[in-house]
């Protein structure tokens, strides 16, 4: 098909998949929109302006080639279109789910700029892959010529994923280490299947098995092993274990019953989806079913939280947010799926304490302007005066974002450099931390981030990993 089927964006409008309807998705934790069939995914991708410079790759951290698989796409060539867009990224499809387009790639497309609304780039990378699995393109996960040296990697989120997945293709022994029982990180046990169905995430877990690397799931290091230990058995370590740690608030009441961490509420709720025995889901700690539910923060964690207590049949479900919409973290489009959902934000407002006695009864908070910009350049709360409220509250889900954890004293590796913030300190040009032949990759080294950013961590410290792997195996040689 000629360059003429592209250019469409003047005549043919903007059009994502069709969202199920907002009262029939909040009874279940199925995705809210189905894929393009296909003359719509081909007619979708042919609205790209094909630009000089596109700025979609450029604002994308995989740097996917965008355009060019929206022009296969656009000419029927969905194949290539799959193995151009596989070239640059582990999970494809994954990213097509829950990257946040609207500040990423979608959001600096230049027909968004000219008033066309951009072209629906998330939605098309999902409809290419998932097509491409259901076809049988996605191939086995061939390991290269075996060199002799093994890896060893420490968590098993995206960046820990694909790093093993290009490891193993450069032909080392592979092994992942990762204390949960399933791995997958947040993709499994974080994020809700009303955004990621958790076979998607299983499928590619199940590829990597496939393809030699070994999971030690339910390993925790410090507990079965020290990093020591694993350094005396690996050639070289990866540390991709992101960033668990629930940031806290201080405020009277804040240790009451009902006020939980969002990610025990969310693993909670994904255990039940797995079919789990989940005894804190099970007697309604964390289970918003009835209740009168208050959710603190403003980022995709909270929106995460909100949206699954609509699901779990919250009598009301409100969202606390200390700045307005505008300087809100977390996706846009995400707050519009609430809203449509039934949740109510309540804009400009924070917490000041908890009440009840042995159990949380309501939220008391204040209400707050934004004042001048502050060090990152977002401006500042404040409070307004003789601005207290209160919020019934029966669960209080506190979503404030994560730190990183101790792993110097958890891992028995006192040694192990770190920043100010507690995330590892690397060196930047090979991605090794203060340790000969040890490794950090993702939000562990670079705070609570993105998915997308940790699968090109994951894709950058590989590279890093094989040089240095092979310069070791040069000297020793050498030495001989």
């Amino acid at each position: 098909m000629a360059t003429e089927s592209m250019l469409k964006f003047v005549g043919v409008g903007q059009q994502y998949p069709a969202k199920r309807d907002a009262s029939a998705r909040a009874e279940d934790f199925r995705e809210i929109a189905d894929r393009y069939g296909n003359p719509a995914a081909e007619e979708q991708s042919a609205r790209c302006s094909q630009c000089g410079v596109p700025y979609c790759s450029v604002h994308c951290p995989l740097h996917n080639h965008i355009p060019d698989w929206l022009r296969l796409t656009a000419e029927g060539r969905l194949r290539e279109a799959y193995e151009l867009s596989n070239a640059t990224s582990t999970m494809p499809e994954i990213c097509g789910r829950i990257c946040p387009q609207d500040r990423l790639c979608e959001g600096n497309c230049v027909i968004e700029f000219s008033g066309h609304g951009a072209v629906t780039i998330g939605s098309i990378e999902k409809y290419i892959t998932d097509t491409a699995w259901e076809e049988g393109w996605v191939e086995p996960l061939v390991p290269g010529r075996a060199r002799g040296q093994s890896v060893g990697v420490i968590g098993a989120g995206p960046a820990g994923l694909s790093a093993a997945e290009y490891l193993r293709v450069a032909g080392y022994e592979v092994h992942v280490y990762d204390r949960h029982d399933r791995a997958g990180g947040l993709l499994t046990y974080g994020i809700p299947g009303f955004k990621l169905e958790k076979h998607v995430v299983t499928r590619r877990v199940e590829r990597l098995k496939a393809g030699g690397i070994v999971f030690h799931e339910g390993f925790e290091v410090g507990r079965d092993a020290s990093l020591d230990d694993l350094r005396a058995k690996h050639d070289a370590i990866l540390i991709a274990t992101g960033v668990y740690k629930a940031r806290a608030i201080a405020a009277p009441g804040v240790g009451a019953s009902g006020v939980v961490e969002a990610l025990d509420y969310l693993t909670a709720s994904n255990r039940k989806g797995f079919g789990d025995d989940v005894p804190a889901f099970d007697d309604g700690s964390l289970n918003a079913a009835g209740k009168n539910v208050v959710v603190i923060g403003g980022g995709d964690t909270a929106m995460d939280c909100v949206r699954t207590a609509v699901r779990q049949g919250a009598k009301s479900v409100k969202c606390l947010y200390r700045r307005d919409r505008a300087n809100m973290p977390g996706s846009q489009r995400e707050v519009a799926n609430a809203e449509e959902e039934g949740v109510e934000f309540v804009w400009l407002s924070a917490p000041q304490a908890f009440d009840g006695t042995e159990k949380v009864a309501g939220v008391r908070a204040q209400r707050m302007r934004l004042g001048a910009p502050d060090a990152s350049g977002r401006r500042a709360p404040e409070a307004e005066p003789d601005g207290d409220f209160r919020v019934e509250a029966d669960l209080v889900i506190k979503a404030l974002g994560f730190d990183a954890e101790d792993l110097p004293g958890m891992f028995g590796a006192p040694e192990l450099g770190v920043t100010r913030w507690g995330t590892l300190r690397v060196d930047h040009q090979n991605m090794m931390t203060s340790l000969e032949g040890v490794f950090a990759a993702g939000d562990i080294v670079r705070g609570a981030s993105l998915v997308v950013w940790a699968i090109r961590d994951g894709r950058d410290v590989s590279e890093r990993m094989h040089a240095w792997l092979k310069a070791k195996v040069a000297g020793e040689r050498k030495a001989a």
